[in-house]
């Protein structure tokens, strides 16, 4: 018929359970976890959630890296900049400014964890009291140890990963 469009698929991410991520005939190593795979995310549990989610947005560090290419919005983080992972709290699984009363993690981190750093769409439409928070993309430790329920890369292939990414690309956790 002229004049229809063929619809165009979404680029997903693909995540599995052995610790790989496939994007783009690309397969990247990739911390999860140190709970596992969880089809039913709780808060504190350390396990990776099983879905498919959005991706929100990127925080970078200015002072460590220059701003980073993507096609998410993205945020230099300071020094003030954190996460509420307090379920009993109204701003929980969103970003806070610190210092702040409700329990919550620090954005601006000692290490390079959180140097870059995509918001997973996970619990956050609205968020569920206790369903888990600040569930991220992230640059993976050196020796790509457990994350406290994240996805995690090193670094190269994050910032690789986020020139090829935009609001358009979804993440999808597949379950052991």
């Amino acid at each position: 018929m002229i004049g229809t469009a063929t619809p165009l698929i979404a680029p997903t991410i693909i995540v599995r359970p052995e610790g790989r991520l496939f994007f783009h005939g690309r397969t990247l190593r990739c911390a999860l976890g140190r709970g596992g795979i969880a089809m039913a995310k709780t808060e504190g549990d350390g396990a990776t959630p099983v879905g498919t989610f959005a991706l929100r947005w990127v925080y970078f560090r200015a002072d460590r890296q220059p701003t980073p290419r993507t096609g998410l919005a993205i945020t230099a983080i300071t020094p003030d900049m954190g996460w509420c992972d307090d379920p009993g709290h109204g701003r929980y699984n969103r970003p806070v400014r610190r210092p702040f009363a409700g329990r919550h993690e620090r954005l601006w981190r000692v290490d390079a964890l959180y140097d870059l750093v995509v918001v997973i769409g996970h619990n956050d439409t609205p968020p569920r009291p206790g369903d888990g928070s600040a569930v991220f993309l992230h640059v993976a430790s050196p020796a790509y140890g457990p994350t406290a329920g994240c996805v995690a890369l090193n670094r190269r292939d994050l910032v690789w990963l986020l020139s090829r990414i935009g609001p358009e690309t979804a993440i999808t956790i597949e379950p052991d």
